[in-house]
């Protein structure tokens, strides 16, 4: 069985894995899209799925999406 996050493991897991930093201060299941801020400076939504799984860990402009 998966392991269930919260809000606070989120954070941790952000700001030791990645440049960006987590500004949703809330969390509900892992269909729900998370709002960040980039090392940039854009914010950017993504679940936490795509953030860890997939590394998807800073904005669009910094890492665009790739083409399928």
């Amino acid at each position: 069985m998966n392991k269930r996050w919260s809000i606070e493991e989120i954070n941790k897991f952000v700001s030791t894995q990645s440049e960006s930093k987590l500004l949703s201060t809330e969390y509900h299941g892992f269909s729900q899209k998370l709002l960040f801020k980039c090392a940039c400076g854009n914010n950017f939504e993504k679940t936490f799925t795509k953030f860890k799984n997939k590394n998807q860990r800073k904005c669009e402009v910094c890492q665009p999406l790739k083409p399928r």
